[in-house]
């Protein structure tokens, strides 16, 4: 059994790794009594964290926010993961960060032990980070990130203003679930509660609301990978041409040269599938679709043939 100083930093990091825990899980956690577990619920009240208090048979117990930010309670794992982070991820797609990274860098690093400071001083001489071209207008505001995060995290409605590619302004309500970073851009994954489905909302058009609309239940997710969720909605949204091929090898062959976001790939039979897939101009599909190394048949837009014919002529006027 756990002393009780060391038991009170256990029960905080417990109630720091996840929303809500109840009393029971808690207790088995610490191999304690539930009564024991609110008399230590107590003791980190009197230390001044907020830690609230929810009943019923789905009630429980979760850290909230105070005057000030307890400590962080990391494992190694978790203190090189965030200190490398800190030091490459300064110069990524959030505004006004870089000073916030080295001031929590200086004081993260002041407590490592020696152990985990030579490995982090070890990855860090094996990495070189070539700074993003930012897209023009990506830049998410740091506030705007961290208070979606916080809906994330505690399953609280949002409601926002959201900007669409051409300028108009739509007022939504949505449940957040998941932040994703992606071609240099942020973006979230969220149930839109007034169009009754599922919506990506690029992060840096969002301008959040007060107040939210309260806690909510989890739905089931869209998608199990939420990153290529994301990934491959962006990409076929932003293709101003799409185009249907018929490829004569396996799927399976096929998925694995094109990867995750550059189409989908449909089984037909052992030998052949279809790849639906997209670009900008149907001069790229072509060339893309050469660069396959399977033999395939357009399908369809017409164009495409066209395109095809005129690279295949190209070539051969190379040679």
């Amino acid at each position: 059994m756990l002393e009780t100083s060391a038991r009170l930093l256990r029960l905080l990091a417990l109630l720091q790794s996840a929303p809500e825990l109840t009393g029971a899980e808690l207790a088995g956690r610490l191999g304690v009594s539930a009564r024991t577990v609110r008399g230590d619920i107590g003791k980190l009240r009197e230390l001044g964290y907020p830690v609230h208090a929810t009943r019923g048979p789905a009630g429980g117990y979760r850290l909230g926010a105070g005057a000030a930010m307890p400590p962080l309670l990391l494992d190694d794992e978790e203190a090189v993961a965030v200190t490398v982070g800190l030091r490459t991820g300064a110069g990524g797609a959030v505004a006004g960060i870089e000073e916030a990274s080295l001031r929590a860098l200086a004081k993260l690093e002041q407590v490592l032990p020696s152990r985990l400071r030579h490995r982090v001083r070890a990855l860090s001489a094996a990495m070189t980070s070539v700074p993003p071209a930012v897209p023009a207008g990506a830049l998410v505001d740091p506030g705007t990130l961290t208070a979606i995060a916080s809906a994330c995290r505690f399953r609280e409605r949002i409601r926002f203003w959201y900007a669409s590619h051409d300028g108009t302004r739509s007022d939504r309500e949505a449940e957040p679930y998941q932040l994703v970073n992606w071609g240099r851009r942020w973006y979230l994954v969220a149930f839109d509660i007034r169009r009754a489905n599922w919506r990506t909302f690029r992060a840096d058009r969002i301008t959040l609301r007060a107040p939210g609309g309260g806690r909510f239940a989890p739905r089931p997710l869209p998608a199990d990978d939420l990153a290529s969720y994301v990934s491959q909605g962006v990409t076929v949204a932003g293709w101003r041409f799409r185009a249907r091929v018929t490829v004569s090898a396996p799927a399976t062959a096929v998925a694995e040269r094109i990867g995750p976001y550059a189409g989908t790939v449909t089984a037909i039979d052992e030998t052949t599938c279809v790849l639906d897939t997209g670009a900008d101009s149907l001069f790229t599909v072509a060339a893309y679709l050469g660069l396959l190394g399977f033999d395939f048949r357009v399908e369809s837009p017409p164009e495409l043939a066209d395109e095809v014919r005129a690279l295949a002529a190209r070539y051969l006027r190379a040679l």
